[in-house]
């Protein structure tokens, strides 16, 4: 007999086993998810299977901190899932909510991409997660000096607004 698959695993939306382990747990998680343009975030809490969306946030917000016009097409890069994770950190941080655990879905968790440079800005918020050093983007990548013009400059001064608030 042959097993059908459930619609949203067809589409490549839902890991119902992931899914499953993350509900047990208990744990209030960061959902992290990319569209075409932005990153999306939310800290999500279940309860009897019912996903309850605490606060969200997506890379659009970093616009309200300085992001500049000329790099709008990027708000998708390692600098901007960096400083979309250090924002959300600090209101975890700030909202003293509990300590997460990371979803990242169906995508590829693969090391020095967008997902650990989300998974960084987390950490450098305060936000208390357990890691390997050698899966983060190096400083470089992280900063935006890699980038065709020269973002270090732009970086730290949304950063330093970021933890001001």
């Amino acid at each position: 007999m042959k097993k059908t698959l459930k619609r949203r695993r067809k589409e490549n939306k839902t890991d119902y086993l992931k899914r499953l382990k993350l509900l047990k747990s208990g744990i209030p998680r960061i959902v992290f998810r990319k569209t075409n343009k932005y990153l999306i975030v939310q800290y999500v809490s279940s309860k009897h299977a019912k996903d309850k969306v605490e606060m969200g946030l997506s890379s659009k917000q970093l616009i309200k901190y300085g992001w500049p016009k000329e790099f709008q097409g990027s708000l998708k890069s390692i600098p901007a899932s960096y400083l979309t994770g250090f924002l959300i950190g600090k209101k975890i941080i700030n909202e003293k909510k509990e300590t997460p655990i990371i979803d990242f879905g169906m995508m590829r968790v693969l090391h020095k991409t967008k997902i650990f440079g989300f998974l960084k800005g987390l950490i450098d918020a305060g936000v208390e997660i357990k890691y390997k050093k050698d899966v983060f983007p190096n400083d470089k990548k992280i900063t935006g000096k890699n980038l065709k013009k020269d973002f270090s400059k732009i970086f730290n001064e949304i950063k330093s607004k970021i933890s001001k608030e």
